[in-house]
């Protein structure tokens, strides 16, 4: 498998949204967003493919050649940008997540409200391994080469989690915790997690 990490683009849709899937198969958030199996399992993919072509829009995808690795990332600009809700966005968003669209919302809210504010950051939405190849560092590789362009740009970055068992790992990248907290009702706990701007002594 080849390990170098490169732009991901519109052909590599179908092999990165089956890696975001079936790594967010298990993720807590997605499983209080979908808690029926065969609903998650269904409504998953749409999902995925959508928050994927978003950010070919709006930001950056890095992952492996055969995408077995894919990371999502908002820019400076970018960072706290939404779609407007016009009524054929609410219709297509209805039939993408059906009766999990209250929940979405909220959980988007949220999610929102505990991002640090300003566009001086980098934003690292989503980082996915296809669950056969975890364990062997793809992930922390994709995510040291989306920092490797923060780091170029001078900015900090920003991530949230609701995988405590990620934590660490991001801890050894250099993003520190800055808040926890739950999405209202029986949400999921999240940890929102920030990298200051990395400098080199001259």
């Amino acid at each position: 498998m080849d390990r170098t990490i490169v732009r991901l683009g519109a052909a590599d849709a179908d092999l990165a949204t089956a890696t975001l899937t079936a790594a967010f198969m298990g993720d807590p958030a997605m499983t209080w967003l979908f808690p029926d199996d065969d609903v998650r399992a269904r409504r998953l993919p749409p999902l995925m493919r959508w928050t994927f072509e978003d950010h070919l829009r709006h930001g950056m995808a890095l992952g492996t050649p055969g995408a077995e690795a894919v990371t999502l990332w908002r820019p400076p600009g970018a960072v706290h940008e939404h779609a407007p809700l016009t009524p054929a966005a609410m219709m297509r968003f209805l039939a993408m997540l059906g009766t999990a669209v209250m929940r979405a919302e909220r959980l988007d809210r949220t999610i929102e409200q505990h991002l640090p504010k300003g566009e001086q950051q980098f934003y690292l939405r989503m980082a996915a391994v296809r669950p056969d190849w975890q364990g062997q560092g793809l992930g922390g590789l994709t995510i040291r080469a989306g920092l490797a362009e923060v780091d170029a740009a001078g900015l900090p970055s920003v991530l949230e989690t609701a995988t405590e068992s990620n934590v660490g790992l991001y801890r050894t990248l250099g993003f520190e915790v800055i808040d926890t907290w739950h999405v209202a009702g029986d949400g999921p706990r999240f940890w929102t997690m920030t990298r200051p701007t990395q400098t080199t002594a001259a």
